[in-house]
């Protein structure tokens, strides 16, 4: 990140390549695209000068959470809690619920929901784990177990 911001030309202190990449998804081509958006933030409400609270105010403007979650992530998991109480559901049918393409959402955010623990695959369709209902701030559903046979 700090050689990628030095060939953009921009100054930025180890705290805020740092809040950047955290936000980053762990993918180069994610963290390029934020560093590039912070960098503009920065030209224009911070003297150019990328410090962590400028990279910090610049990513919640753009609604990356501290997990690296944007807008699109955030729509998939309510979309599956919320409208499907948790799963399991079927690809084509959150897509249809958020008018996203299946491809997209397959493609671009179910890996990194599934990375995170977020999201489960099974036979039957996705299903949003208690970790999803945690970060989005919901309670999760409690399980009824099976009553144990005698």
């Amino acid at each position: 990140m700090e050689r990628a911001a030095y060939k953009l030309a921009v100054t930025a202190d180890p705290e805020g390549v740092s809040e950047i990449a955290l936000r980053a998804r762990g993918t180069p081509r994610v963290a390029l695209r934020l560093l590039r958006r912070v960098r503009d933030y920065a030209q224009v409400r911070a003297d150019g000068i990328i410090t962590q609270p400028v990279a910090h105010e610049a990513l919640d403007l753009l609604n990356i959470d501290p997990r690296g979650l944007d807008e699109m992530d955030r729509r998939v998991l309510q979309a599956i809690i919320q409208k499907y109480n948790g799963g399991p559901v079927g690809l084509s049918t959150i897509a249809a619920s958020i008018s996203e393409e299946p491809d997209t959402i397959m493609d671009v955010v179910e890996p990194y929901l599934l990375q995170l623990g977020f999201l489960d695959r099974t036979s039957q369709g996705r299903v949003a784990t208690t970790a999803a209902y945690e970060h989005l701030g919901l309670e999760p559903p409690q399980t009824a177990q099976q009553p144990r046979l005698l």
